[in-house]
């Protein structure tokens, strides 16, 4: 079983950072993949980024690539999603998810645990 926590979330203006982490439970931490998802209202849960569970490889989705860095500490069980030059349509709840496996997966599906989620809202 693994518990996932995120923080980090915020009101930022357009152009501002944020750096989300999400702290998860248990002694496993490093078999894991690691997923940062979000959601819009009306609107579909979708993949933001991704990192492997050594951490060595990372996958991110189009629309945030070049802005976002997706990093963990399996030290402390931690995954962190650094979010810069961000824009109004980045506003959403964020969510971590972990998936057992060294691979990362883009469908959410796939995920095994998640986080409550953290709103993050990008003001023009």
């Amino acid at each position: 079983q693994v518990q996932l926590v995120e923080s980090g979330g915020g009101l930022v203006q357009a152009g501002g950072s944020l750096r989300l982490s999400c702290a998860a439970s248990g002694r496993t931490f490093s078999r894991y993949a690691m997923g940062w998802f979000r959601q819009a209202p009306g609107k579909e849960r979708e993949f933001v980024a991704a990192i492997s569970s050594s951490g060595g490889i990372r996958y991110y989705a189009d629309s945030v690539k070049g802005r976002f860095t997706i990093s963990r500490d399996n030290a402390k069980n931690t995954v962190y999603l650094q979010m810069n030059s961000l824009k109004p349509e980045d506003t959403a709840v964020y969510y971590c998810a972990a998936k057992y496996g060294s691979v990362w997966s883009l469908s959410k599906y796939e995920y095994d645990y998640w986080g409550q989620g953290t709103q993050v809202t990008v003001s023009s």
